[in-house]
């Protein structure tokens, strides 16, 4: 939308005098240079486009009578945007610096923008944000954040552009970025009243009508489950596994459950999708959800130490999958050699302690191999 704007505001005819001065004096702040050729000062404007180009030559002309060339720049190499144009006055530079407020009375270029210029009227603000745009301005708007942005050539002449901004009503902000001084603009309400301030409105239109299009498509498109989405399923999965493990402890303990522990875990079991801080609003008296998980700890430890002792199943014990072996037995997995072994809730030794088989599994290879502290070798199981 930059080139939109850009081109907007160079069709834009004014016949306030005041207001063409300001745009030239900030367009040459903005893009210009001070030379001296042959005892000569020559002001030069290196511009984008030649709409630009032509609307700073005919505003030179009609506002100080000083007449100025033109001439193409060479594309540089790797450059995608297109020509870039250079105006120069040649005989009546120094003239036309004292002029706009680009020279003091000793002939040295300023750093901000001229005195008259910031402290002119309203109409002086817009038109200094219509000539910095068009030296150096750009409207983006990526993924959903547009900005307005303008790149000045020293601190001082983003200071009064801000300050031109704040005239009109408009929050801009000057920042550095990578050694470049920068005044930025931010919020689609700001932005479209600067463009209507500074005489882009059918650009606004476009701008805004683009935008809405934009935003309508980006609700439309099917996204993926945000996180919060992720975090509840992994809760409502854990507290399905924990409701499974309650109500294996209470069929282990049977009547020797604590009353404390029972009363958790019949809450546990009764609100299955409820969470831990829910349950401890639930208990009576209440708790928090740190008590609650900590009742819910000693009782699946009580009920798994009583299953040790009883050698029963404890409280991680799975349904039984078709098609497993029973302990103790193996079966060949056809022409991949796949071996299938089940063991239950047994301690196997080795030579550095034992490690806690609870559930069937498949093998794939011909061994299992579990490295001890001696780098021993157990094979579990296979065919030859």
């Amino acid at each position: 939308m930059t080139a939109a704007v850009i081109e907007e505001l160079s069709g834009l005819g004014h016949t306030r005098t005041c207001c063409r001065r300001a745009e030239v004096a900030t367009l040459l702040r903005f893009v210009g240079a001070v030379h001296v050729v042959a005892g000569q000062v020559v002001l030069s404007a290196e511009v984008d486009g030649a709409g630009v180009a032509g609307w700073l030559r005919k505003a030179i002309r009609e506002t100080f009578g000083y007449p100025s060339d033109v001439r193409v720049l060479p594309s540089a190499v790797g450059r995608s945007s297109g020509a870039r144009y250079l105006v120069r006055v040649l005989t009546d530079g120094a003239a036309l610096g004292r002029q706009t407020g680009l020279l003091d009375l000793r002939g040295r270029p300023i750093r901000g923008l001229p005195a008259h210029v910031v402290a002119g009227r309203v109409c002086d603000a817009e038109a200094v944000w219509r000539a910095a745009f068009l030296a150096r301005g750009s409207l983006t708007d990526r993924g959903g954040f547009p900005a307005l942005e303008v790149s000045c050539p020293t601190p001082e002449a983003a200071m009064a552009l801000v300050g031109a901004a704040r005239r009109l009503g408009i929050t801009a902000k000057a920042r550095e970025v990578r050694g470049s001084d920068r005044v930025l603009i931010r919020g689609p309400e700001a932005i479209g009243a600067l463009l209507t301030r500074i005489g882009a409105p059918h650009t606004r239109a476009s701008w805004e009508e683009r935008r809405m299009r934009r935003t309508q498509a980006r609700a439309n498109t099917p996204r993926l489950p945000p996180f919060d989405d992720a975090n509840l399923r992994r809760a409502a999965t854990a507290a399905a596994a924990t409701t499974a493990r309650a109500e294996r402890a209470l069929q282990i303990l049977g009547a020797d459950v604590p009353a404390h522990l029972a009363a958790a875990a019949t809450l546990r079991v009764t609100h299955r999708q409820a969470s831990l801080e829910k349950l401890g609003q639930l208990a009576d008296p209440p708790m928090t959800k740190d008590a609650m998980a900590g009742r819910l700890r000693r009782l699946l430890a009580l009920a798994d130490h009583v299953a040790r002792n009883t050698g029963v199943p404890d409280t991680n014990r799975r349904p039984a999958v078709p098609g497993d072996v029973p302990a103790g037995e193996s079966s060949s997995g056809g022409s991949h050699g796949t071996t299938q072994v089940t063991a239950t809730s047994a301690n196997v030794p080795l030579g550095w302690g034992s490690i806690r088989v609870r559930s069937s599994f498949r093998l794939r290879d011909v061994f299992v191999l579990v490295m001890g502290r001696t780098g021993s070798v157990w094979h579990v199981g296979g065919v030859g």
